[in-house]
């Protein structure tokens, strides 16, 4: 007996040990925003939340779209540890809500390139559903459950929200339960005293609006950018509900993903692929003015369409220097030929200035960074080609002959 005594403790000492080490599961959410250029809306450059709204914000959009609010429901319940008393002096003993209202920033960081961008986050609302045992009984009887949940707080049902916050509204009830939602001003703290004593307490679940603050998409590659944060949720941490009531998990996390889908696009007209260099005003000016041209040249438009940073590159068939060359198909002498491009308003160059006859040359220096300041939407740029005098004095003495080259302009957002 006693050998057997001794296993049944071992046995229920293993069990308890074990029981104690099992993990509570943790929350998580979560939240995706997308930046796709609209054309109708060039000058809107942000992110649009694409998650979608659960409690508050489904049933107020209009007021959530006017405080840039977004709400979710994390499967967060809590029970009271013991009584909530009635006149409680101190909130922590009662019925209590603090979040954190203030911005935390968070890293996120694309998923093929590693680039690191931040997202900045904070609650600016905080509710749930309340549950009381024999609700009409705790105020001594005789109401409707609706006069009684007003009863059984001072100040009145949670439709009214305690001085330091703010009601929205939102409330419905039942013979035990009362759902409700608060809006949270920087560092406040919503405590509801109890008129009557609560033997137990319980919330179904947590919700909560929050609030983004996204980066700049214009600065930001194509692809998508994840990061998570994780609040804490208890007694004293970043969802705080006060001493008595314990949570269900003690952490809450949100998992980002941003997407950015850019667009560049540069449309070229028929034909612009073969350029033809003249004089000003065409060879039949030069002819009967009978004075050499002051250089040779040939301005090709195209458009283009960016959301997003790029470099241009050249490459040449021919090269003299740090440029194209164009070579006579005769006797092979060879000219250079500079090349550069005009942008239209809203593309800069790294420095912040306008883009006019930057040089395109194949080192690729001053062509490494353009960026939009806006969305631009097939907006007309130019190709400046150019033989400059000397160099055209050199191929008019060799009348009656042809120069050609291959050159290949390339607009890439890979920077």
């Amino acid at each position: 007996m006693n050998v057997l005594t001794r296993i049944g403790r071992c046995v229920a000492a293993y069990t308890l040990l074990a029981l104690l080490a099992m993990p509570v599961m943790a929350v998580q959410m979560n939240i995706q925003a997308e930046f796709r250029p609209d054309p109708a809306n060039p000058h809107l450059n942000k992110f649009e939340n694409k998650t979608p709204s659960v409690g508050y914000c489904l049933g107020f959009p209009a007021q959530c779209a006017a405080l840039n609010l977004f709400s979710l429901r994390a499967s967060i319940s809590a029970n009271s540890t013991g009584p909530i008393a009635a006149f409680h002096t101190d909130p922590r003993q009662g019925a209590m809500f603090k979040v954190p209202t203030q911005w935390q920033d968070l890293t996120v960081i694309h998923r093929q390139t590693q680039e690191v961008e931040t997202v900045r986050v904070r609650i600016m609302g905080v509710g749930s559903t309340y549950g009381v045992p024999n609700l009409v009984s705790l105020v001594g009887g005789g109401v409707t459950p609706l006069q009684a949940h007003g009863l059984l707080w001072t100040g009145s049902s949670w439709v009214y929200p305690p001085r330091s916050c703010l009601g929205t509204g939102i409330s419905a009830y039942g013979s035990i339960s009362y759902t409700f939602f608060w809006r949270t001003p920087l560092d406040s703290l919503c405590a509801k005293q109890a008129r009557f004593d609560i033997p137990s307490m319980r919330y179904n679940y947590l919700e909560f609006a929050y609030e983004l603050s996204t980066p700049n998409p214009l600065g930001m590659s194509s692809g998508e950018y994840t990061g998570s944060h994780q609040y804490t949720v208890g007694p004293g941490q970043d969802f705080d509900l006060g001493n008595l009531m314990m949570p269900s998990s003690p952490t809450l996390t949100l998992n980002f993903t941003l997407s950015v889908q850019h667009e560049l696009k540069v449309e070229v007209p028929p034909g612009a692929n073969r350029i033809e260099l003249v004089p000003q005003g065409g060879w039949q000016a030069w002819l009967n003015q009978g004075r050499k041209p002051a250089r040779l040249f040939r301005d090709q438009t195209f458009n283009v369409s960016a959301s997003s940073r790029f470099k241009m590159q050249m490459s040449c068939e021919r090269i003299i220097g740090d440029t194209c060359a164009l070579k006579n198909t005769t006797d092979g002498h060879e000219v250079p030929l500079d090349v550069s491009v005009s942008l239209p308003h809203g593309l800069t160059r790294a420095d912040g200035a306008g883009v006019s006859r930057q040089p395109l040359l194949l080192s690729g220096a001053g062509t490494e960074l353009f960026q939009p300041g806006f969305y631009i939407n097939r907006r007309p740029g130019t190709l400046h080609f150019e033989v400059k005098k000397d160099y055209a004095d050199q191929m008019l003495s060799r009348g009656g002959t042809t120069y050609s080259g291959q050159v290949t302009v390339v607009w890439d957002s890979e920077l």
